[in-house]
């Protein structure tokens, strides 16, 4: 299913060894995007001082996602450029004594910019801090979020489900007395063929071979159509879906398996047809039967 979630915190950062105790702050956002999926499909996009945290971000997913291709995205920056101090005295007689001798063996070395210096003082100068745990704490709440969001559309979609499979009713209980009416039919036309064969004319009064056959023939026309078994197996796979979606749940696959039944007794309800009208409830059928079919793959 598909779902949006994104939480972001401060998070401290260790300031310079050199200078007093003072904690700077940095932003650490996680963004977890789901979009519909058979199956589970992550995919992580982290900074490279966190890319030991997959593993336990992978565990934590899919812990509680069984379906869908999810992206993770974790952010880690400064919240402002206050943080930056002047490097000190030692490290830029360093970084020159540095330069000078990379210069004397690379004479077509670039200088330093004042952006490298304030790169190089600032990650030297600082301790690298684990944001391991914070992420991980963060990654928990923002999963939380989505699946409120999934679950959300989730109920949606269950809604959607069973508005489907009571239009599925409604059309196998349109189908159900149209056989009668077939059979009753056929038996007329057999009947009356017979009439015409015998030159009959307008005698009422049939032989009773010509009967017999005529009652055989409209029976044999009766099983060959008979849909009663697709109709009642049909219903109870709807019973079914019904009952799925009431519980909750991990439904995807079982529902993906009713479906596939669905659209078997719809097909043999098609290749039974012996009207037009049977033929379109059986197209209909497999129509509201394919819309199904593309939200329950959605479903987890």
């Amino acid at each position: 299913m598909t779902g949006y979630a994104t939480v972001q915190s401060s998070v401290a950062q260790s300031a310079p060894e050199t200078e007093p105790r003072q904690d700077a702050s940095s932003r650490l956002g996680v963004e977890i995007r789901s979009v519909n999926s058979r199956f589970l499909d992550l995919a992580f996009r982290l900074p490279d001082e966190l890319r030991q945290t997959e593993p336990a971000l992978r565990e934590l997913l899919t812990g509680k996602l069984k379906r869908g291709k999810v992206e993770v995205r974790v952010s880690l920056e400064s919240a402002s450029a206050s943080s930056l101090r002047p490097p000190s005295s030692a490290t830029l007689q360093r970084l020159g004594s540095l330069e000078d001798s990379i210069k004397s063996w690379l004479p077509q070395a670039a200088a330093l910019s004042v952006a490298d210096i304030l790169r190089i003082a600032t990650n030297e100068d600082r301790k690298p801090h684990d944001h391991s745990e914070e992420l991980l704490k963060l990654a928990k709440n923002a999963l939380k979020e989505l699946m409120s969001a999934r679950e959300r559309e989730g109920a949606r979609l269950a809604h959607m489900l069973l508005d489907r499979t009571a239009q599925l009713r409604a059309l196998a209980a349109l189908a159900v007395p149209m056989v009668p009416k077939l059979v009753e039919q056929q038996q007329a036309r057999f009947l009356e063929r017979w009439k015409e064969a015998m030159a009959l004319g307008g005698s009422t009064a049939l032989p009773e071979m010509a009967q017999d056959r005529a009652l055989t023939e409209a029976t044999a026309f009766a099983i060959r159509i008979d849909v009663a078994e697709e109709i009642t197996r049909l219903s109870s796979h709807l019973d079914e879906i019904d009952r799925l979606l009431s519980s909750g749940g991990e439904l995807g696959k079982r529902l993906d398996f009713l479906i596939q039944e669905l659209h078997r007794e719809a097909n043999t309800l098609g290749s039974k047809s012996a009207s037009l009208e049977l033929t379109r409830i059986s197209v209909d059928m497999k129509v509201l039967i394919e819309q199904v079919r593309e939200q329950v793959q959605n479903i987890e």
